[in-house]
């Protein structure tokens, strides 16, 4: 199957720019009361994803600043603990489970490493849930228990 299929595409995904500064990304993370969003370059190529831990882990790490301070520091500046590696729009299904089992979404990019939308993981369980339980049914209306 295609992933593009699945794709939620990058007009619809809360993504932050590397240039955002660290308010910036606190505010927009807790507007859409996500936990995880990509981060991008000014060219719109996925750099990698920032999350809620690599927010916090900063800030006690960094016991001189306050929420206060927090729009002189680049989002560029704080390290990301996770590797959410994206896939290609041409990626197989199976390198899309595959990443999906430790990722919440999968980024996608085209052929070019431009950044073109995710994959969430939710979708992922949707259909494998379909691919299970069709054949199920199936049996079920022939008459026959699985």
């Amino acid at each position: 199957m295609n992933i593009a299929f699945f794709l939620l595409p990058k007009q619809e995904v809360v993504c932050v720019k590397e240039n955002a500064t660290l308010r910036q990304t606190l505010e927009k993370m807790e507007r859409y009361r996500y936990t995880a969003v990509p981060v991008l370059t000014a060219e719109g190529k996925y750099v990698g994803t920032v999350t809620e831990g690599d927010l916090l882990w900063f800030m006690k790490n960094h016991l001189d600043l306050s929420f206060d301070q927090a729009h002189r520091v680049l989002l560029s500046e704080v390290p990301l603990r996770l590797n959410n590696r994206p896939v290609r729009i041409d990626a197989n299904m199976e390198d899309l489970i595959s990443l999906a089992k430790t990722q919440n979404f999968v980024p996608v990019v085209d052929d070019m490493s431009s950044f073109i939308g995710i994959v969430r993981r939710s979708d992922i369980i949707d259909y494998c849930e379909r691919l299970l339980i069709a054949p199920v049914m199936d049996e079920k209306l022939l008459g026959r228990e699985a």
